[in-house]
């Protein structure tokens, strides 16, 4: 037996100008955080539980909006979560996996249906942020052109079509794109409300956050928790900053965070506190419009419109980015999805999910027809999934960066406290429209338990399955009295390098079924690694069992390939037929593709439960893409699938 060809792993990806790939986060990642203020602070004031309209209310609530960006999204993401990053992609799953990978197993086992569920409400998230975003600015029109009005809805229909359209693009060149237009956008907001401070500098009064815990004690329990819901908006986007790493790295969106959307920022929620200690504020005007002078109320809607859609950028990245790391970690089905960037593995397309989102986004739209109607239903989702963060954290901090347990619960406490306040707060808007991302997420959490529940009966199942080992199909082969008639490339998930390791279950099926060897045998894995492209001198690994004149071939063939490159069968059966260790010199034609079709069987006498996820988990691995068509087996190359029986 012989071990050929095993790869080396040093290709690595060049480095792009730090400056650049800022400039194109602020195209993607800051959006959905930069847009809050167009509606955020109007919420508070002028939202369905509005709090009055007096001096103290107005710097307590600037310093509460000044404070959750400072120690929500500044300290605790940009500062600490982006340190979190698992071989350089961000988001619940690659916290999920950088516990699975250095924590103990009863703690991945406790915390990881939190982390599903996390995922899902960021599913629900990623459907409401562009819908929210993109009407909101629209809004504007009701300002500027109220015989407009009627036509909002039309729309911001139309402006989401069009950029869900553009994804397949790719996330760099969206970001390119987008870059230069966020950056004019934060310029603007800041120079709106450096105009305001300048007039009524007595808002610097709210950078004490005791204005803030005054306002907040002062209203009453009940009304606090209204404020703090709509205070929620203020960060939201917080969490896309971490879920949208992969795509530009942890460098690129700290300089973009600290060098231009946090002073912006910043400067626009003091401006907008400033205008309404100026005594100008009007009940039922649009706070952030109010700034805005009025020769530039028409350029600033367009602006604002291109900035919102722009904001929608960085949930649908995340929520692309989700998708690939839930597939990774075997709780998502297999879609396609698609590599746009050779020299960032994080930047992918995924035409399913983007489609199925624009669905969602459309239908929000149409049904809650107003930004003030979809603010009640935003901010749970984000919620919920900040607090899993903050959780996870402690346990990143104490086992991945050997943290002292004082250093992890001073730091994280604190931050869970407030995660569970905002939590609590957004529960109060259930009912008024909550109940949508909540509903999104639970349905996303129960399918993607659903399937990894399934696919661990399934593997447990195929390890409870007799079959023969690597050896025991050489000397079968060596006893073989009928050939089949052609020779069998078997897919398997599993590269077989040993003699006692056991072949696929396809090919037990196969061979009980025919009781037959095929003239040549190839058992075939296909691996993908972390780099764009794979040199050709690494592109298959071989183990050969048997290779004789008279007997055939018997041999194990692995494929490695870069994420911006798909296996070629046809070049791996040539490289089959002219490999000198390896006498097979067969035509093409005659080659089979032997791949298997799962055949689900349910246990007797089970649960009402356990037949709903049976149930459930059939529809879902029907639909699902199987692994012979999502690498387009079939296509050029002859294809034969054999039902494997499998007992759930």
């Amino acid at each position: 037996m012989k071990n050929i060809n095993a790869p080396s792993h040093g290709t690595g990806t060049s480095k792009v100008a730090l400056a650049g790939l800022a400039l194109a986060a602020l195209g993607v990642v800051f959006g959905d955080i930069g847009t809050s203020v167009l509606y955020a602070m109007n919420e508070i004031f002028f939202g369905k539980h509005s709090a009055m309209l007096t001096r103290q209310n107005e710097l307590g609530a600037t310093s509460l909006a000044i404070w959750a960006l400072t120690i929500i999204v500044a300290i605790k993401y940009v500062m600490y979560v982006l340190r979190a990053d698992n071989d350089g992609e961000g988001g619940v799953f690659a916290l999920l996996g950088l516990l699975r990978k250095n924590t103990r197993t009863v703690a991945v086992v406790l915390t990881s249906g939190f982390f599903v569920l996390s995922a899902g409400l960021l599913f629900g998230d990623g459907l409401i942020t562009p819908a929210i975003s993109v009407l909101s600015a629209v809004e504007g029109l009701k300002v500027a052109a109220p015989a407009l009005e009627p036509y909002i809805v039309l729309i911001t229909v139309f402006i989401l079509v069009a950029l869900f359209a553009i994804q397949y693009q790719g996330t760099g060149k969206v970001g390119k794109f987008f870059g230069p237009i966020i950056t004019v956008w934060f310029c603007a907001i800041a120079l709106l409300g450096l105009r305001e401070i300048l007039h009524t500098p007595g808002i610097f009064y709210a950078l004490n956050p005791w204005y803030g815990i005054t306002f907040l004690r002062s209203v009453g329990f009940k009304e606090a928790l209204f404020i703090l819901g709509a205070l929620m908006l203020v960060v939201t986007g917080g969490e896309a900053l971490f879920a949208d790493m992969g795509h530009f790295g942890r460098a690129p969106i700290r300089l973009g965070w600290f060098a231009v959307v946090y002073p912006a920022l910043i400067l626009n929620y003091m401006g907008q506190g400033a205008y309404m200690l100026s005594g100008q504020a009007i009940q039922g005007n649009n706070l952030f419009y109010s700034l805005v002078p009025a020769p530039l109320l028409y350029p600033m809607i367009i602006l604002a419109t291109m900035a919102t859609i722009i904001a929608s950028q960085a949930l649908i990245s995340g929520v692309f980015s989700l998708v690939s790391q839930g597939v990774g970690l075997g709780l998502f089905p297999r879609v396609r999805i698609i590599h746009t960037h050779a020299e960032h593995e994080g930047q992918i397309y995924v035409p399913f999910i983007n489609w199925a989102l624009l669905l969602g986004c459309v239908m929000l739209v149409v049904t809650f027809r107003s930004s003030t109607n979809l603010a009640s239903a935003y901010g749970l989702a984000v919620a919920g999934d900040m607090l899993i963060t903050s959780m996870a954290m402690i346990l990143i901090s104490r086992d991945l960066w050997h943290w002292s347990w004082i250093r992890s619960l001073m730091l994280f406490v604190p931050l869970v406290f407030i995660d569970a306040s905002f939590l609590t707060a957004n529960s109060l808007k259930f009912l008024e429209g909550g109940f949508v991302p909540l509903g999104i997420g639970l349905v996303m959490f129960v399918v993607m338990k659903t399937w990894q529940w399934g696919r661990t009966c399934i593997r447990e199942a195929f390890k409870l399955q007799t079959r023969l080992t690597m050896s025991e199909v050489v000397d079968l082969n060596k006893k073989n009295a009928h050939y089949f008639p052609r020779s069998v490339v078997v897919l398997t998930s599993v590269y077989p390098r040993r003699e006692a390791d056991l072949v696929a279950p396809v090919f037990q099926a196969f061979w009980d079924r025919y009781q037959m060897m095929p003239r040549h045998l190839i058992m075939l894995n296909i691996k993908a690694l972390k780099v764009p492209h794979v040199l050709p001198k690494d592109r298959y690994e071989l183990t050969v069992f048997e290779n004789d004149g008279k007997l055939g071939t018997i041999a194990a063939l692995r494929i490695n390939y870069g994420y911006m490159e798909m296996p070629d069968f046809a070049d791996a059966l040539t490289f089959i037929n002219e490999h000198p260790d390896i006498v097979a010199y067969e035509n093409l034609d005659n080659w089979l593709i032997l791949a298997a079709r799962e055949r689900l069987l349910k246990t007797e006498h089970i649960g009402f439960l356990d037949k709903m996820r049976y149930t459930l988990f059939r529809i879902i691995n029907r639909n699902a893409i199987p692994t012979y068509s999502y690498y387009g087996l079939g296509d050029d190359l002859r294809l034969a699938t054999i039902q494997v029986p499998v007992q759930i």
